[in-house]
């Protein structure tokens, strides 16, 4: 078992809703949301050389857009993530979240170095300051630590879901504490952020996770074709530097609770 990427034991056949059949007029809608969504990440490539010098509350607006494209509404509720070094974290079900992090506030992704073969995505997560994570290299998780307490302690964001990996919705695994080690290194606060989907009726879904064997394509047209998804982040409050004694209970203190009704006090988002 991987140190980064615990086995998960959400599967697509097992987790994920099967979509309904599609109707012949869905298919053109969903093409033209897949089009706005390569339109949209295309044009953050362009960007990216340009870096710090985009504004944050631009790159906000992207992030949410990209999701927005993909026919998701999306909902974030709680206050804003303080700026400064920080360590975001969240619980991971869908490639939607990255957006929908970012969203919350512009941070440099700790990704899976498979991430860098994801096509137009992969490139711009390079070009755009991922720190890229070895799985299968455990001895390489010191020098990991180190370079995220780096970063956190230039006054960067860095975003990271502990999980290590994608779970349905339904449930969720635990945080794993590595990275917790790097804000406290670092001296910075942690931002919990818990993610959730349903539809327009209120029911949780699944529909959009990307879990197990899924591919990325087979993921993508289950959201693009879906109908009424809304996507919940909920920014809860920052665990403040020094407020836990080691990793082990600063992951614990991160860690969402196991629900699906996210608190609706405070709406800053609705898209």
């Amino acid at each position: 078992m991987s140190a980064w990427l615990p086995t998960a034991p959400c599967t697509p056949q097992t987790c994920v809703e099967a979509p309904a059949a599609v109707r012949a007029r869905a298919v053109p809608r969903a093409v033209l949301r897949l089009t706005a969504v390569l339109l949209l990440l295309l044009t953050g490539m362009a960007l990216t050389p340009f870096g710090a010098r985009i504004p944050a509350s631009l790159v906000r607006w992207w992030c949410r857009w990209i999701v927005r494209a993909a026919g998701v509404r999306v909902r974030i509720t709680g206050a804003a993530a303080p700026t400064g070094g920080l360590l975001l974290v969240a619980n991971h079900i869908s490639w939607l979240d990255i957006p929908l992090l970012a969203a919350v506030r512009p941070a440099r992704m700790l990704a899976k170095t498979e991430v860098r073969s994801w096509p137009v995505a992969g490139a711009l997560a390079a070009r755009g300051g991922t720190l890229f994570i070895d799985r299968d290299r455990l001895r390489a998780l010191p020098d990991t630590v180190a370079r995220i307490a780096g970063a956190l302690r230039e006054g960067a964001a860095v975003a990271a879901f502990p999980e290590g990996s994608t779970w349905c919705g339904r449930a969720q695994g635990t945080f794993r504490r590595a990275v917790f080690q790097a804000a406290l290194d670092a001296g910075v606060p942690v931002q919990p952020v818990r993610i959730g989907y349903r539809l327009s009726d209120g029911t949780a879904t699944t529909a959009p996770a990307y879990v197990g064997e899924d591919t990325l394509l087979a993921s993508l047209w289950r959201v693009a074709t879906a109908r009424g998804l809304i996507a919940e982040v909920e920014v809860r409050g920052p665990v403040p530097p020094g407020g836990s004694p080691d990793r082990r209970a600063l992951a614990r203190a991160a860690q969402p609770p196991e629900t699906t009704a996210p608190s609706w006090t405070h709406t800053v988002l609705v898209a």
